[in-house]
């Protein structure tokens, strides 16, 4: 789901990371997204000309998936998702909203994520992962040279 994360912002990384505890895949899907967040955070610098916002309805067959977002500085996420399976290639399912919430509260983004339908767990997921990324994508498009802020700082 990074690659397709990655591949919907336009963006590519190299991510190196190992699984400590075999029994867990909590700590390292945690780590992966506090660093991804931060790298975007760095490299978003004072946001000078970022459009700031953006939202994302992504369809996957029977799934339909919302994601909105503000490049805020208030790193929050709001997940709603019904995934029923536990999960999905050897990863519990249960960490996908605590991705998106470490990942949001480290790059600053506040981050809206709701299923509007649907009921295959990977499909969901899939759409998610997809709508984050072009919403990112959108969102960090130079479009002026201000920045998007009655205060003049984000």
């Amino acid at each position: 789901m990074l690659i397709t994360l990655l591949t919907y912002m336009n963006s590519t990384a190299t991510v190196s990371a190992t699984d400590k505890l075999p029994y867990d895949d909590h700590h390292i899907i945690e780590d992966v997204a506090i660093t991804l967040g931060l790298a975007i955070k760095e490299a978003l610098g004072d946001k000078r000309g970022i459009k700031r916002f953006s939202h994302q309805i992504i369809p996957m067959d029977e799934a339909l998936v919302l994601v909105s977002l503000d490049i805020s500085n208030r790193g929050i996420a709001f997940v709603n998702l019904n995934l029923k399976r536990s999960e999905i290639g050897g990863l519990a399912t249960e960490n996908i909203p605590h991705f998106f919430q470490s990942f949001a509260y480290n790059s600053g983004v506040t981050l809206h994520i709701s299923q509007l339908s649907g009921y295959n767990t990977h499909h969901i997921i899939e759409a998610s992962f997809k709508a984050l990324g072009l919403a990112l994508y959108e969102a960090t498009r130079i479009v002026d040279n201000e920045i998007r802020s009655t205060k003049g700082v984000i």
